[in-house]
């Protein structure tokens, strides 16, 4: 193989669109990857990551997990926050290399969905740096609403799975990421400051359909609440 990229993919709408316009662009993208933290992460999208696979299936890429028993941060409440983007960085790049090392494929970069975090964007930029890769970011520094509206107008079908910010409750569990839904953002971003795509984890998402997937995924859930801040507990997926 030869100028094969892996994508890195939660199945979320920013590391989904990355991936798409990847394609669209026509870079050979040979593996998903897809971290699964245990718990909170700095560095990493964390909620439904294990419907990664099936979102893979409908794309038709491979994929490949690193799981949580790959991290070593050791003791996270004795370290700061720049020490644990750092630690959260190790086990990505170990699977990098080790894809690099052991699998045939000629590595040549990764994609990422970062949009506005430094603190993401110069540690992906520095693993790559030190394996020699490239890095195709093509959220970076862009127009959130742009984004958002490119997403909608391509037909991405994006399913709020998580909530963490003043201003968003309840109902936005499970709500479609669609035209009304990015005009209340706009309120809210005006309001509360709320991010218009949610970059910090104001608010996760998954995508459930989306025009480089081959079958869209049905989900069964349930809202969870926990007084300021909520999720969609997954009681079955599938895909259509």
């Amino acid at each position: 193989m030869s100028d094969d990229w892996i994508s890195l993919f939660s199945g979320g709408k920013d590391s989904s669109w990355a991936l798409y316009q990847a394609l669209e662009k026509g870079l050979s993208v040979a593996r998903l990857l897809t971290v699964h933290p245990a718990g909170d992460s700095y560095m990493y999208h964390t909620p439904a990551t294990e419907l990664s696979s099936l979102a893979a299936e409908s794309i038709g890429i491979e994929t490949i997990d690193v799981e949580p028993a790959d991290f070593e941060t050791g003791d996270s409440a004795d370290s700061d926050a720049g020490s644990r983007g750092d630690a959260e960085i190790e086990p990505l790049e170990t699977a990098l290399r080790e894809l690099r090392d052991s699998s045939g494929i000629d590595l040549a970069g990764v994609t990422a969905g970062a949009v506005e975090s430094e603190f993401q964007t110069a540690r992906i930029e520095a693993m790559c740096d030190r394996l020699g890769i490239d890095l195709f970011a093509p959220l970076w520094q862009e127009d959130p609403v742009e984004l958002a509206e490119a997403m909608i107008d391509a037909g991405f079908e994006i399913t709020i799975v998580q909530v963490a910010a003043y201003g968003l409750d309840a109902s936005w569990l499970g709500r479609t990421l669609d035209r009304d839904a990015l005009a209340e953002l706009r309120e809210l971003n005006a309001e509360y400051g709320v991010h218009i795509l949610g970059e910090g984890g104001e608010f996760e998402t998954f995508v459930t359909d989306a025009p480089h997937m081959d079958r869209p995924i049905e989900l069964t859930s349930e809202p969870v609440w926990e007084g300021s801040r909520g999720h969609l507990r997954i009681l079955d997926a599938k895909l259509a």
